[in-house]
């Protein structure tokens, strides 16, 4: 359950990326945490999770674009 919330909470912020100036850095974390409260997910699950969560989804972005997460 506390995978699909996860999964349910970047959904949800894909408007919140962290933009630098070659591709995306990240989530807006904190933005992420308050809509799984909001949500009533377990928010101890969704710091465990988000993390990598976000960096599967830099990673894919930024491959997308031409931009390798490493430069960051």
């Amino acid at each position: 359950m506390e995978g699909w919330q996860a999964w349910d909470v970047i959904l949800r912020c894909s408007g919140q990326l962290r933009v630098a100036q070659f591709g995306v850095a990240g989530i807006d974390m904190d933005a992420a945490l308050k809509v799984g409260e909001a949500l009533g997910y377990d928010l101890h699950a969704l710091a465990e999770l988000l993390p990598s969560c976000e960096s599967g989804l830099v990673a894919a972005i930024n491959e997308k674009v031409g931009t390798a997460a490493k430069d960051f």
